[in-house]
């Protein structure tokens, strides 16, 4: 061999170890990348339009009555004050011309109080079970000939209180009117009794089912 290429050859090795070192000292990453997935957006969620199903709208309680129809005076005062009594479920006209324009507020019982102290048992001498419909009057008119014989004389009737009692003659109606603007509890503000009475309806006939 040559001795003049031994120094070209040295450094030609030199140079192939530097490149080797090279490659050494930054592996590459051959492995594929991994994919990154993201969580799916939620759902929206959908909420019923109640314009659109009228059936997912919450309706207010119906009050059914507790009488409807018309009765007879059963005491002097209801005679006095109305005559003749047709119920309906808007307004109460007596047949002397008295009118009261009502709506039902609230069905309660006989143990209620309508003011402190003042249950509707004992002055309609109903049992404290008794369901008795209680109507906000809205307008008034007294009877005709004789104006102070409405049910609260010449102060506006605030609310009129029925009770319907069953007995082997036939149905009896228990009215009361009181006075005020508060809705009658035992801590309403001055709601006080005006009048109390009751009407007679027809016996049921025999067999009527």
């Amino acid at each position: 061999m040559n001795r003049r290429s031994l120094p070209a050859l040295s450094a030609l090795a030199f140079a192939v170890m530097a490149i080797a070192a090279c490659n050494q000292s930054a592996p590459v990453n051959t492995a594929a990348p991994q994919e990154t997935t993201a969580a799916p957006p939620p759902a929206p969620q959908t909420v019923p339009d109640p314009a659109a199903d009228p059936g997912t709208r919450a309706s207010p309680p119906v009050l059914t009555p507790v009488a409807l129809g018309t009765f007879e005076p059963g005491n002097p005062l209801a005679e006095a004050m109305t005559g003749k009594l047709t119920i309906d479920d808007l307004e109460l006209k007596g047949e002397n011309g008295a009118l009261y324009k009502t709506e039902r507020v609230a069905l309660v019982r006989g143990g209620d109080q309508y003011a402190a102290g003042e249950t509707y048992g004992a002055i309609m001498q109903v049992e404290a079970s008794q369901a008795i419909e209680l109507r906000r009057v809205i307008e008034q008119k007294p009877p005709e000939k004789a104006p102070a014989n409405a049910y609260c004389g010449t102060t506006p009737t605030g609310f009129i209180a029925l009770a319907k009692v069953s007995e082997a003659t036939g149905d009896v109606i228990k009215l009361i009117a009181l006075q005020g603007s508060d809705l009658p509890a035992a801590t309403s503000q001055g709601v006080g009794l005006c009048a109390s009475m009751f009407y007679l309806g027809k016996a049921q006939e025999k067999g009527a089912g």
